[in-house]
């Protein structure tokens, strides 16, 4: 007879989540990074984006990149720091929508990046289209 072995429950990382919301990263951009949820505005797409880019999650990037702007690989520079997100706007983007927009600054060690971002659903899932950098 065969007996059953109990798994361990999965660990949650309880570190605070890079995106900036006052969660861990294991209960905010963690569970979208492993599959569990998926991100429901065009905003929590891209906070989640940005905590791939902290947690080098390279297959998260490529998965919520929209297939007709998605680049066939993507390397991370080993020596980029990013060290916060700010989201100055949005547009549209919710549960109601089918586009939006979120123009946020992300800051480096270094310096920052100032962006607006351009998401759309595809089959139902929010994905990043492309971004225009602003001064």
């Amino acid at each position: 007879m065969a007996r059953r072995t109990s798994r361990p429950a999965p660990v949650i990382p309880t570190t605070p989540c890079p995106c900036g919301l006052p969660k861990a990263y294991g209960e905010c951009c963690g569970r979208l990074h492993a599959g569990a949820a998926a991100a429901p505005t065009a905003e929590a797409l891209m906070r989640s984006r940005y905590a791939a880019f902290v947690v080098r999650d390279v297959a998260y990037l490529l998965k919520t990149w929209h297939p007709r702007t998605r680049p066939a690989r993507l390397e991370l520079d080993p020596g980029m720091r990013w060290t916060g997100l700010e989201i100055l706007e949005t547009g549209d983007g919710s549960a109601f929508h089918s586009t939006g927009t979120v123009t946020f600054r992300a800051s480096y060690r270094g310096g920052e990046l100032h962006e607006r971002s351009r998401f759309e659903r595809v089959d139902g899932a929010w994905v990043y289209v492309d971004g225009e950098f602003l001064d």
